[in-house]
């Protein structure tokens, strides 16, 4: 991407800037959009793009606010320090950055930033929704918000194509939807990520599972159990799986498959795939499925897949049967029995004409837990289950349940109460877990013990 398009060459909003600045020290919201916007073009239209090309960003953004007051000197513009500041501070996001969305961006307690049209922008935050006061200037500006983030992963979105997702520099996950098929104006949702992956011992803390659970599912992805993690959207599932990545040896090679690559592996040995959408001639898309057939030829040790949810269901299974010992990926489902159910659906997917039993016992070979992570109607994030897949029993796959969260109420807050408890059930993968160094205490699976 060129300077000048980093810089926004096309800002929007332009209007002539009123001759009366900033009336009684506060300017209207009209205003204040089209002062910057006149800025932000007298910029462009004097800024040496070549000269600045080889600036480091800081420099850059220190040359921007000089001339930026030196433009509010000529504009004859009479503002007070906290005025200046936060027109200063504005354009060099809206040049640098994704203009009003930086101050989220910028924001480690914000988890999702939710944009309907240029008018509202919602957050959450601590796993409640938020209307916070920043808009933009219209669906114009929006617009070149989306386009300036899609650019930069080599995506494109206009009305032809428009759909995409895309991701941040920081891994943050982004999707797009414009009109014609947003009806009221360009819709924006960004899934943010902690600038450093989140522990187990972090997941404990913010009592998302017990200690307990933590040491096993750890225990699990060492001894290179296949794990399936399910869950409803916004649920922790990548979180999760992000956790458990982290218990693989650095010796061993991992293939990465997502659609967008939002996985902050931190193995010395990582080969990351992303898929690809079709062209604006339909062709050229690049799926997990293919990507996953073409990962079978790169001497993967694991694969891990970020989202199951089509064909690639079969072929993950067999890796899973055929060597490939250890893999992980995620499905949405609300029970551990409702994401069997779905992975069998999404066999028939694959179109394979496999008999039901068949597909029932790839499932019950390749999968040997499945760890169910729910977000709760206070909006926080728990493991509610954890349940190991024993087998066949006639024409069903068989679960036992290790451990659960037992929901008790809720408090006068609305914070849910309850514990996490083993059910007592000695899982039969201890044998294996022991042979392969990792082996765990009978009393880790003691069910008098419970962690709030």
């Amino acid at each position: 991407m060129s300077l000048r398009e980093r810089l926004g060459a096309t800002p929007t909003g332009f209007a002539p800037v009123p001759d009366s600045g900033f009336e009684d020290g506060a300017a209207s919201t009209r205003v204040y959009q089209d002062t910057k916007s006149h800025i932000h073009q007298v910029l462009l239209d004097r800024l040496d793009l070549g000269a600045m090309e080889g600036l480091a960003p800081d420099s850059l953004k220190e040359e921007l606010r000089q001339m930026v007051e030196r433009l509010l000197v000529e504009e004859n513009l009479v503002l007070n320090t906290s005025e200046r500041r936060s027109l200063v501070r504005d354009i060099q996001h809206e040049m640098l950055g994704f203009g009003p969305l930086e101050p989220l961006l910028a924001d480690p307690s914000v988890s999702d930033i939710l944009v309907n049209t240029h008018k509202q922008v919602y957050v959450e935050r601590r796993g409640r929704l938020e209307l916070t006061e920043i808009a933009f200037s219209d669906d114009a500006h929006l617009m070149k918000i989306i386009d300036k983030i899609v650019s930069r992963v080599g995506r494109r979105v206009d009305e032809s194509s428009p759909m995409v997702d895309a991701r941040l520099a920081d891994g943050s996950r982004v999707n797009a939807i414009i009109p014609p098929l947003a009806i009221d104006g360009p819709i924006l949702s960004i899934r943010r990520f902690a600038a450093d992956p989140l522990k187990a011992s972090d997941l404990v803390e913010f009592k998302s599972m017990s200690p307990e659970m933590a040491q096993f599912i750890g225990a699990l992805a060492a001894a290179r159990m296949n794990i399936l993690i399910s869950g409803g959207t916004g649920s922790g599932k990548t979180t999760l799986l992000n956790i458990l990545s982290s218990c693989i040896s650095a010796s061993e090679r991992i293939v990465t498959i997502e659609d967008a690559a939002e996985l902050q592996l931190q193995q010395p040995h990582v080969v990351r795939l992303e898929t690809r959408p079709p062209n604006i001639e339909g062709r050229g898309e690049v799926t997990q499925r293919s990507l996953l057939r073409n990962a079978l030829r790169m001497r993967p040790d694991r694969i891990i897949l970020g989202e199951t949810r089509g064909g690639e269901a079969l072929d993950m299974l067999q890796a899973m049967n055929t060597g490939h010992e250890g893999s992980m990926t995620t499905v949405h489902a609300n029970t551990a029995r409702d994401a069997l159910a779905r992975l069998e659906s999404m066999i028939a997917m694959a179109g394979v004409d496999l008999p039901a039993r068949a597909a029932r016992a790839q499932v019950a070979s390749a999968i040997g837990v499945i760890i169910q992570a729910n977000r709760l109607s206070d909006g926080t994030r728990k493991l509610t289950s954890i349940q190991e897949v024993t087998g066949m029993e006639g024409e069903t796959v068989s679960l036992q349940e290790i451990f659960t969260f037992k929901q008790t109420g809720l408090g006068t807050d609305g914070a849910v109460e309850g514990y996490f408890t083993a059910t007592g059930v000695r899982p039969r993968c201890c044998e294996r877990l022991a042979t392969r160094g990792a082996e765990l205490p009978a009393s880790l699976f003691n069910p008098q013990r419970r962690a709030v």
